[in-house]
């Protein structure tokens, strides 16, 4: 038996027809035909295996792709509402200045109809004084009319009678009550010696003004006005208005007043600028 189990391993490994014999005989065949078809399906379960895995690793890095896509998606979003956040203050902040606005601007429009209100009182105002600057000024030309008539009969009226006719248009030309200044000047500042020195004087809103009222006006009664008027100033610490209401002044006279400046209301024109 020994022996010929050595035949049988020799035969094995030497003859392949025996082999097969053999193995034929056992069953073998089939066995191998079924590894073989285990062998091409482990093939293709390799292959299928291999594909997935290709698959896996694909959508492994499109899962990445997706996870960094997210990561900057979640970024942007928390990047927006941060933004949103700050918009929500701003529109917030801006919608208290709004309303500050509204307040301030209703305040304005309050100022402003009761401004309307006062500046249609002030025209009514207006109005009613340009009546009344109207009718003085009518009144004016009217004593203008007598002023130059009184001039025109100067022949055979007195100086004094002159200025006492003169009076109240005065007083009405220069808006204050005329009265008469009179003082001795000790040091002669008018006349270069003491004397008595006599003047119209009307104060109206705190100004003074002197006035020289005759029918005929020469150079050298200008000079005495603004020699008077400093006389004044020294005494009553207050510098006067100068002027001299008179129908006739000569050249040089008109000349001077205009140096010293002095006013003039010789006619009518000169009235009305008065009033």
């Amino acid at each position: 038996m020994s022996e010929l189990k050595l035949k049988l391993l020799e035969l094995l490994r030497e003859d392949a027809e025996f082999r097969l014999a053999v193995a034929g005989a056992v069953g073998l065949t089939e066995v191998l035909a079924e590894l073989k078809k285990l062998s091409a399906k482990t093939l293709r379960h390799t292959k299928a295996i291999k594909s997935l895995q290709e698959q896996v690793a694909h959508h492994s890095e499109v899962l990445e792709r997706h996870s960094k896509v997210l990561e900057e998606h979640t970024k942007a979003i928390k990047s927006l509402q941060e933004q949103v956040a700050h918009h929500s203050e701003v529109l917030e902040r801006h919608s208290k200045v709004l309303e500050e606005h509204t307040k301030a601007i209703k305040s304005l429009q309050e100022q402003v109809a009761h401004h309307s209100k006062i500046l249609e009182e002030h025209i009514r105002a207006i109005q009613q004084h340009s009546e009344v600057l109207k009718r003085l000024s009518e009144a004016v030309q009217q004593h203008s009319r007598t002023l130059s008539a009184i001039g025109a009969r100067w022949g055979v009226l007195a100086e004094e009678a002159f200025r006492d006719a003169m009076k109240s248009i005065i007083e009405k030309m220069f808006g204050g009550r005329a009265e008469r200044w009179v003082y001795h000047d000790e040091r002669g500042i008018v006349f270069g010696y003491p004397s008595w020195v006599e003047v119209d004087l009307v104060v109206r809103d705190g100004e003074h003004v002197l006035i020289e009222v005759k029918s005929s006006t020469s150079r050298g009664d200008i000079r005495e006005l603004w020699a008077v008027g400093k006389l004044y100033e020294e005494v009553t610490g207050r510098k006067p208005r100068l002027a001299v209401v008179s129908p006739f002044i000569d050249r040089r006279g008109r000349e001077l007043a205009e140096k010293l400046g002095i006013e003039l209301y010789t006619g009518e024109e000169q009235l009305n600028s008065a009033a």
